[in-house]
């Protein structure tokens, strides 16, 4: 298409993910939180790595050849550990806890391009041979983390329809970036590696259009939670639901709270760790005006039904 090697797919998933992303800035024009804007890079970087992908590589580039491999490259190594990024922080969803942060994820995938397909390259001249030293330890260890990541998130203690769908649209998100390598190394199919990216991207809108969804059916029993002050409660008939004072994750942990779990229960549901549904209540205590979860309940829960 446009006298490049973009496939009409490629582009098609680059209109809708910019769509999403137009709509997103769109909704949020008068938000600031934190996880709005990590959505929001999480699009552009979808976009870019259609965009560089799809465009890229072309005979009249500036520079030498190889340059655009190492831009496409580049942009897909930080869009797949940026989206293991994304569920980490969003979802609290840690897979790896030994040596195993952010930071040296795109540390050692760095590093691996530059060891495994570069060096390679140069000495070679080949790209196919590149490739193939690449992607394949690669595939090898994503597919070591998709499996790590599946018994991590899976047989939760008390699931409800919502984490289980969770579950499953995060299990096509990191299934997502298990495949790439082997889609790179089938050979340049479009058509076949941007369908299996861009679904990452749909799974993750599709589990925030849920949570947001989630939210709203549960407006009647936290509003109670969130209207602290006489104007805020004066306001209730307009079916507000105010998130200023809790986050997101808080907002979870709430209603777990409220529904009578145990902490041990709402940790093993949400796949974080006990001490840290603590630290979330700790906060929800502090932010809702209770000293402790028996007063959260005998304040809230009877508000709620």
């Amino acid at each position: 298409m446009f006298g490049t090697s973009i496939h009409w797919t490629t582009f098609f998933y680059l209109l809708i993910d910019t769509v999403i992303v137009l709509l997103t800035l769109y909704f949020s024009r008068k938000k600031t939180r934190s996880s709005l804007r990590r959505f929001l890079y999480l699009g552009f970087l979808f976009i870019a790595y259609n965009a560089t992908g799809g465009f890229l590589p072309v005979e009249d580039f500036p520079g030498p050849f190889i340059l655009q491999y190492i831009i496409t490259y580049g942009v897909a190594i930080t869009l797949c550990v940026y989206i293991v990024y994304y569920l980490y922080k969003e979802y609290d969803i840690v897979v790896l806890k030994f040596n195993s942060s952010i930071r040296n994820l795109a540390i050692l995938a760095s590093v691996s391009f530059i060891v495994l397909f570069l060096i390679p390259y140069f000495l070679t001249d080949s790209l196919k041979s590149a490739r193939f030293l690449f992607t394949i330890p690669i595939s090898i260890l994503a597919f070591i983390f998709l499996f790590i990541f599946y018994r991590r998130i899976s047989n939760p203690s008390n699931p409800n329809a919502f984490i289980l769908r969770r579950n499953k649209l995060s299990m096509v998100s990191v299934a997502s970036i298990a495949l790439l390598p082997i889609c790179t190394v089938i050979g340049d199919y479009q058509w076949i590696t941007f369908t299996v990216m861009n679904l990452a991207f749909f799974a993750i809108t599709a589990i925030e259009a849920d949570r947001y969804l989630y939210f709203i059916e549960n407006n009647n029993r936290m509003y109670e939670v969130f209207a602290l002050k006489k104007k805020q409660r004066d306001e209730s008939v307009e079916r507000k639901i105010i998130y200023e004072d809790l986050t997101r994750r808080e907002i979870e942990v709430a209603l777990s709270i409220l529904s009578n779990l145990s902490y041990k229960n709402i940790a093993k549901d949400l796949f974080i760790a006990e001490s840290t549904v603590s630290k979330h209540a700790s906060n929800i205590f502090k932010k809702t005006g209770v000293k402790n979860r028996r007063e959260f309940l005998k304040r809230f829960r009877k508000k709620s039904k």
